[in-house]
């Protein structure tokens, strides 16, 4: 029934989507980026942002893939089509309405994600930032052969909170784009299938 529609191609285009981020990943890894941040994060929290995000896009994509056959009638929405015909106005509505929650909650998980990549973020930054002054309290007197190392233990500390920081906020911004185009085109299916309904 839905395959009268105008088709979305929901599935293509989170795999061109991701086609662009792994080149992107690519890329920052033959810059040594990935290797520069993941070395100097003496924390590792970098390594744990990165992993988690890389556990979330395998998650989007197979909430995509499920989507995109919903999309095409499949699944929930097919069951969705067979009950409401034998429903009253209201109660296709109410069935809808369920369908929509239900659909929209599988998304739930890829918001949560994101938001603790950027918290992991922060966290970070003040991990970074106590590193950093650490040496400072450890000081007992302004010799100068003492300096050096301290600026080098400072200069670590700084890392940490920078490149934690930089990861948390990338990689949640991402994901936080890969799970719109989710929103996007559920929120396009439940207007189509509303106005299937007001029909």
């Amino acid at each position: 029934m839905l395959k009268e529609e105008k088709p979305q191609y929901l599935l293509q285009r989170s795999i061109v989507l991701l086609t662009v981020i792994i080149f992107a990943f690519y890329l920052l890894y033959d810059l040594n980026f990935l290797n520069l941040i993941l070395v100097s994060d003496k924390s590792k929290i970098s390594f744990l942002i990165l992993a988690i995000y890389l556990v979330a896009t395998l998650h989007w994509i197979y909430i995509a893939r499920n989507l995109d056959s919903e999309m095409k009638g499949a699944g929930k929405v097919s069951d969705f089509l067979k009950t409401a015909e034998s429903k009253t106005p209201v109660g296709r509505q109410n069935l809808l309405k369920i369908l929509e929650d239900e659909l929209s909650n599988r998304h739930a998980l890829g918001h949560m994600i994101s938001d603790i990549l950027l918290k992991l973020g922060l966290t970070g930054t003040v991990v970074g930032f106590i590193l950093m002054l650490l040496p400072i309290g450890e000081m007992k007197d302004f010799d100068p052969e003492k300096i050096q190392p301290l600026l080098s233990a400072m200069t670590g500390g700084m890392a940490v909170a920078l490149y934690t920081t930089l990861s948390g906020l990338v990689t949640s911004t991402i994901l936080k784009f890969q799970y719109f185009l989710l929103d996007s085109s559920l929120s396009k299916l439940i207007n189509s299938l509303t106005s299937r309904d007001l029909d």
